[in-house]
């Protein structure tokens, strides 16, 4: 993979909020066998619950990093 590349950037964006959406659909499909008795460990529940919500913690934190270089070039060209 080249690093300099916008392409593999935005494939490794899109790959990333991808798996996000991976997590966080196993972590609703869990909730919903949890409901209605049929997951036998909760504590699958719970592991993809955690790893959703770590995985959207970081989605943010990237975003967030983003904006304020973004920002911050925006500045540095006025």
């Amino acid at each position: 993979m080249q690093t300099g590349s916008g392409a593999d950037f935005g494939s490794m964006v899109a790959q990333g909020l991808q798996k996000l959406q991976n997590a966080q659909n196993t972590a609703d499909d869990l909730a919903v066998q949890a409901a209605t008795g049929k997951l036998t460990d909760v504590h699958d529940y719970i592991i993809a619950a955690t790893e959703a919500s770590l995985a959207t913690s970081l989605t943010v934190a990237v975003r967030n990093r983003a904006l304020d270089a973004f920002n911050e070039i925006m500045r540095m060209q006025a």
